[in-house]
Formats: C-alpha cells, sequence, structure tokens
C-alpha cells in the first residue's frame, strides 16, 4: 500500500529496551477532500530512510498495516493497529526540471522499416 502527502513531523530516533529496537515517527497530511493526518513508524534500520527528508516535504510512502492483540491483566484481549514505513520517496513537482518527456525527434529507433516488405494491415 501506499501514502502520499506533505510531511507534517519527523519525531527523533527512539531507542527501547537492551536489543536495541529503534522506531522513528513521521506524520503525512493527505492531500484529500478531508486531509487524514496519518503517524507512520519506521523501525529498526528503515529509521535511516528518513534522514534525507524534512517537513513541508510531498512524499510517498510504501506501507504495511500492522496490528496486534495484547491480553491485560484482567484477562481482557486489546487490539493494536500500527501503520509501518518500509520505503519513502520524494514526489516530483509539475513542472520540475527533468519531469519533461524527450521529443520524439530526439529519441533514436532501433528498427527498421523495409520498405519491400508487404503491408498486411487490415487498415
Amino acid at each position: 500500500m501506499e501514502v502520499t502527502g506533505k510531511i507534517k513531523l519527523i519525531n527523533d530516533e527512539q531507542t527501547f529496551g537492551a536489543s536495541g529496537f529503534r522506531k522513528r515517527e513521521m506524520v503525512v497530511t493527505t492531500s484529500e477532500q478531508y486531509p487524514q493526518m496519518l503517524l507512520i513508524e519506521f523501525v529498526q534500520d528503515k529509521c535511516d530512510l528518513l534522514n534525507s527528508y524534512k517537513v513541508g516535504q510531498d512524499v510517498k510512502v510504501s506501507i504495511n498495516l500492522r496490528g496486534r492483540e495484547w491480553i491485560n491483566p484482567e484477562g481482557v484481549a486489546k487490539y493494536f493497529n500500527a501503520i509501518q514505513g518500509w520505503r519513502i520517496e520524494p514526489l516530483q513537482e509539475e513542472g520540475a526540471q527533468g519531469a519533461a518527456p524527450a521529443p520524439l525527434d530526439n529519441l533514436e529507433t532501433t528498427s527498421k522499416v523495409d520498405d519491400n516488405e508487404p503491408d498486411d494491415l487490415p487498415f
């Protein structure tokens, strides 16, 4: 799944427990009719993906939905959901350099048409 939007917040990396579990969270605001502010977490080596991004940047984030069950001390099951990011890409702004397709007259063709071959197309 993918989420696109503008980065609203990037938190510092957090480390938990003796194992050194790493987590870093960001908030992306979607650009739909009713914008959503989605908290997306990056864990372990994926934390480093956020280093080159800043607040206000438009991005596309590849995500997985995660869910888990926790049984509280009274024996009642509680359920938690998380959005976990595993890839992030900047969105190209319209009109940005390099975004325009190359003109057709500058493209090289690799196949040549033999004028001696019969044209068997029905139109």
